[in-house]
């Protein structure tokens, strides 16, 4: 069941990933845009990565997550893959 979240482009399935929120009719969670965003991409070039999404969506994430940072910040914390699972010669962190 698709639920709206209060932002237009943002939403929460209970079918796609568990009700994380993602971007309205993709499967691309609003923590993927965060993390490439923290990882020094700018907003306006994340469409050029992930080009399904428009740079009005990606904004709409990164307001969602401005609005909802415990929430997105606990998702990417659970979705994390620990370093000795990346590169068994490197201890986890």
């Amino acid at each position: 069941m698709t639920t709206a979240t209060g932002h237009r482009c943002i939403v929460n399935d209970s079918l796609i990933l568990g009700g994380e929120p993602i971007i309205l009719g993709t499967r691309t969670p609003v923590r993927a845009i965060v993390e490439t965003w923290r990882l020094g991409v700018a907003a306006e070039e994340i469409p050029s990565a992930l080009p399904h999404l428009t740079l009005a969506q990606v904004f709409d994430a990164l307001s969602y997550y401005s609005d909802h940072q415990e929430e997105i910040n606990d998702h990417i914390e659970r979705n994390r893959i620990p370093a000795s699972r990346i590169d068994p010669l490197v201890s986890d962190r």
